[in-house]
C-alpha cells in the first residue's frame, strides 16, 4: 500500500494522468461503442466482460467481433487479430531497452496496460531511455500514471456500453465515435513520411478488397503496408550533391 502511494504522489505518474485524461472522452467513446458492439453481436455480458478485461485492445476486438458473430473459422479470427495487433510488436521491440531492467512480471504486466496512445504519449516525453536510476524511475512512474488512466477510461466506457447496450439506439451514432477514434489514434501515430504513405495505402488496399468475406480486406491492407514499409526500408539512400556543388 506504502508503495502504491509513493507511485501516486511521484510528479512523473501524475503528469502521465493529466496528460492522459485530456485525450480521454475520444477513447471513453470507442470503448463504450465497443462494449455495445460485443453485445449486439450476440456475446453474453459475461463474455463481453472477460473479452474487454482479457484482450484490452479495441481494434483487434472490433476486428474480431464481426467474425464470431458470422461463425469464422477459428483460425481466420486468429489472423486477424494477430495481423491487426502487429503493431504491438514494433512498440514493445522500441520500448524494450526503457525496461530491460525491471523483473519480468512487471515487464508483463506493464505490457498488458500499454496501448498506442500510453505508447505514443510516452515516446514523445521520452525519446531516449535513461542512464540511471532516477531517470528510470521517472520513466516508469509516467508510463504507469498514462496506461492507468487509458486503461481506467476504457474499461469504464466499455462495461458501461455493456450494460446499457439493449438500451442504447443505435441512431447515437456510436459507430461513427468509434471511426473518429480510431481515427484520431491513427493520426498521431503517423508522425513519418513513411508511416503516412504506409496508412494511405492501407485505406487504399482495404476499399479495393472490402468485398473479401469475413473483413479479410483489414488482412490486405495490413500485408500492403507492411510490404511497401519492407520494400521502402530496404531502398539506398538518396544520394547528395557535394557541399557547394548545386544542380547544373
Amino acid at each position: 500500500m506504502v508503495r502504491w502511494l509513493a507511485w501516486w504522489r511521484h510528479p512523473e505518474f501524475q503528469l502521465g494522468l493529466r496528460e492522459m485524461a485530456a485525450v480521454s472522452p475520444g477513447l471513453a467513446a470507442w470503448g463504450l461503442m465497443t462494449g455495445v458492439a460485443m453485445v449486439k453481436s450476440g456475446m453474453s455480458p459475461l463474455e463481453a466482460v472477460a473479452m474487454s478485461l482479457l484482450v484490452f485492445a479495441g481494434s483487434s476486438q472490433l476486428a474480431a467481433i464481426p467474425l464470431i458473430a458470422a461463425g469464422a473459422p477459428v483460425w481466420v479470427i486468429w489472423a486477424t487479430a494477430f495481423c491487426v495487433n502487429l503493431r504491438f510488436v514494433v512498440f514493445s521491440a522500441h520500448m524494450r531497452p526503457f525496461f530491460m531492467h525491471l523483473p519480468l512480471r512487471w515487464r508483463l504486466f506493464n505490457g498488458y496496460l500499454t496501448a498506442d496512445l500510453s505508447y505514443v504519449m510516452f515516446t514523445k516525453r521520452f525519446p531516449h531511455p535513461a542512464t540511471d536510476a532516477i531517470g528510470q524511475r521517472n520513466q516508469l512512474a509516467y508510463l504507469g500514471g498514462g496506461s492507468l488512466f487509458n486503461w481506467s477510461s476504457w474499461q469504464a466506457a466499455s462495461l458501461l456500453g455493456i450494460a446499457l447496450a439493449h438500451s442504447i439506439p443505435t441512431e447515437w451514432g456510436l459507430g461513427f465515435a468509434g471511426i473518429l477514434a480510431l481515427l484520431g489514434v491513427g493520426c498521431s501515430l503517423a508522425s513519418t513520411t513513411l508511416r503516412r504513405v504506409s496508412a494511405g495505402v492501407a485505406a487504399m488496399a482495404a476499399v479495393a478488397a472490402f468485398a473479401l468475406p469475413f473483413k479479410l480486406n483489414i488482412v490486405v491492407a495490413i500485408a500492403a503496408a507492411v510490404a511497401l514499409c519492407l520494400m521502402l526500408e530496404h531502398l539506398p539512400p538518396t544520394r547528395q550533391a557535394p557541399p557547394g556543388k548545386g544542380p547544373a
